[in-house]
């Protein structure tokens, strides 16, 4: 009976201990990471450029400790992380988060100059439709207004030719296009935007010399009319 008595109560030690383990994470799960490894982790996996895990590590912050003081720099951190994967869209909703949630932060003229990357990485050729020049002018041309000072304001500045240059194009384009199939008061119109809001962008004398040949054929037209 001792024996026994002996036995039952060394099952209870060991059970005992078993669940001691399991309570310090020595035996079951692994004790959940604190913000800090969370955020040394993205930060490590950002900088050897692997933007997924670095992304995965940035959103548990975000997840499990918002109210952490690293809450707002996971939030950055994962923006980024989502632009370096080329996910713009994705990347373009959480700089847009990050302004809304923090509009004092010292970090919004970076965020302001990266939501315009996100359309200016998908700038279609000028055959195409211009909608992301278009986007992306407007958010550098914001970020120059309200920063004008900032260093990311000055590199704002050549995005800005560049999609300036990009909506020249695109006019003379289609202004051509039109040219060529016959409707030429529809291209000189376009002609006549272009050297109105787009004069210093090189296609000027280009428009210039259209809008002549444009009037030339209406006059024809309106002749034999």
């Amino acid at each position: 009976m001792a024996y026994k008595v002996k036995g039952f109560i060394l099952i209870q030690v060991a059970i005992l201990l078993l669940s001691g383990c399991s309570l310090f994470g020595l035996g079951g799960e692994e004790p959940e990471k604190s913000p800090e490894e969370l955020m040394s982790e993205g930060i490590s996996a950002f900088e050897e450029g692997d933007y997924t895990k670095a992304a995965e590590a940035f959103q548990d912050v975000k997840d499990r400790y918002p109210y952490s003081t690293l809450a707002v720099q996971a939030e950055l951190g994962l923006a980024d992380a989502l632009f370096r994967r080329k996910e713009f869209e994705a990347a373009l909703e959480a700089y847009k988060e990050f302004e809304t949630l923090h509009p004092k932060n010292k970090s919004i003229p970076y965020v302001i100059y990266q939501q315009g990357m996100c359309h200016f990485l998908r700038m279609n050729p000028i055959d195409r439709d211009q909608t992301s020049t278009k986007d992306a002018l407007k958010e550098f041309e914001r970020l120059r207004r309200e920063f004008p000072a900032d260093p990311f304001s000055l590199m704002a500045q050549r995005r800005i030719r560049r999609c300036l240059i990009n909506l020249a194009e695109y006019e003379l384009y289609v202004g051509h296009f039109y040219f060529k199939t016959g409707r030429y008061q529809a291209a000189l119109r376009r002609f006549e935007y272009l050297i109105t809001h787009y004069p210093d962008y090189g296609q000027y004398e280009k428009a210039l010399v259209y809008m002549a040949r444009c009037k030339e054929k209406l006059t024809e037209q309106n002749s034999s009319d």
